[in-house]
């Protein structure tokens, strides 16, 4: 939530990470219902390698990592928020994954619902999450998805094979993140690949988020944050390459610390 913070735009990011369960970025609004608030927030452990990259570990057991519950979602989402965003730790943990997969269910027909798999192999034990994420691909307008995510969901395929064989699934674009080599972008009439900016990197930790969240605010922007996305070819290009400007910036300096809007303006 912090990237949306700070490239203000309008969209609702269920995520869970806290028992402030829901946030909503529309005039930085927060809506926070009943949830354990003395409980302890997980603990992801990054250990940053020496090319930046990032490993992770996910202190889980006994904090309040996945306590979101159904009836802590408000019944009707305000007519303002135009986007649902949801993955990772989301999709392997109860109660949370099927509060987050009941409400896909109930608003995906409605608004843009943007899906970041972000696979951890250590939190697919649960015989339900390939079937749950499965269904939640169907239902998405947008899948955000790594070179990992597609070696783990189509084993044996090549990037592309497995980026095509996502969008053959429902989504109206998918997105593929490269890492240094930049982003691929498709929808059923374009197939877009961009480079990333060169940069020294400091780590990667909230890459992946940054991305996620530019993509949104490019689309908002654009007004083009909607279920029935169109974009053509020139408009995908721009929206992964502000994303792939976002997540860059990121990746130079410690930590999840994302760039406000007014940097960017130095930076195109």
């Amino acid at each position: 939530m912090t990237v949306i913070n700070r490239l203000p735009s309008t969209s609702l990011s269920p995520r869970a990470s806290s028992p402030e369960d829901l946030v909503r970025s529309a005039g930085d609004c927060r809506l926070r219902r009943s949830a354990d608030r003395h409980g302890h927030h997980r603990r992801p452990v990054a250990n940053i390698g020496g090319d930046g990259l990032a490993e992770y570990e996910f202190l889980i057991q006994g904090t309040s990592a996945p306590n979101l519950t159904l009836d802590m979602i408000p019944a009707e989402l305000p007519v303002e928020v135009k986007a649902v965003h949801l993955g990772t730790l989301g999709l392997g943990l109860e109660p949370m994954a099927s509060s987050l997969a009941a409400l896909v269910r109930r608003e995906h027909g409605r608004r843009l619902v943007m899906l970041d798999p972000n696979i951890r192999p250590i939190l697919t034990t649960d015989p339900q999450y390939r079937p749950r994420l499965d269904s939640l691909i169907s239902q998405s307008t947008i899948v955000k998805a790594s070179d990992a995510d597609l070696d783990w969901l189509f084993p044996g395929l090549d990037r592309m094979a497995a980026a095509r064989a996502l969008l053959a699934r429902g989504p109206k674009m998918v997105v593929v993140t490269l890492g240094a080599k930049g982003a691929v972008g498709m929808t059923a009439s374009a197939e877009v690949r961009v480079p990333a900016p060169a940069v020294r990197v400091v780590d990667t930790i909230g890459a992946g988020d940054a991305f996620g969240a530019a993509l949104l605010a490019w689309l908002h922007d654009h007004g083009r944050l909607s279920r029935d996305l169109r974009l053509d070819r020139e408009e995908l290009r721009a929206a992964l390459e502000f994303a792939c400007l976002v997540a860059s910036i990121t990746c130079t300096r410690p930590g999840a610390d994302p760039p406000r809007r007014a940097e960017l303006k130095s930076r195109r």
